[in-house]
């Protein structure tokens, strides 16, 4: 095996790095599978033969066209740095983020809180929000400012920096 391999894996590869475009990694593979069959075979190859590489070339040509077909018949694979280039979601630093904000908001008064949480996270006008609470709209905007004033203080304590 080792006279085979120092007599024609040399050739081999320059052959079957051709096949493979000059992709060396699978010309390196085409080439130790080649050598595997030759030893698997070698009971039934010819000793006499002037020289083996016929065969062996062969082998690999085969060995190279069945890769190729199986890799047309699914569809190619993704790499995982393909993945890496895809905008996701943090979803442990959001949610980091929104346990922050709600501890903050626990050390708020409950009527500014209140406001807070119906003016911005429900989203409602400050005319609905006084509806919602019975409070006048300039109480309603009197609490906002105060008590988003006072989120900022509460978020620094937590590390929190606001821009």
């Amino acid at each position: 095996m080792r006279a085979l391999y120092r007599e024609h894996a040399g050739a081999l590869f320059a052959y079957v790095l051709r096949l493979v475009g000059g992709d060396r990694y699978l010309a390196e593979d085409v080439v130790q599978e080649t050598l595997l069959r030759a030893w698997k075979s070698a009971s039934r190859l010819d000793p006499g033969a002037r020289s083996l590489r016929p065969w062996l070339v062969t082998v690999a040509r085969r060995i190279v066209i069945d890769g190729h077909r199986s890799r047309q018949a699914r569809p190619p694979e993704a790499s995982p740095a393909a993945l890496d280039q895809l905008p996701a979601e943090d979803e442990l630093e959001r949610s980091l983020r929104l346990m922050t904000i709600s501890d903050a908001l626990d050390d708020l008064t409950e009527a500014h809180r209140q406001v807070l949480i119906e003016t911005y996270f429900k989203g409602r006008t400050v005319n609905e929000a006084a509806a919602a609470l019975g409070v006048p709209p300039g109480t309603v905007r009197s609490r906002v400012f105060y008590a988003l004033r006072s989120l900022k203080i509460a978020l620094e304590e937590r590390g929190v920096t606001t821009s």
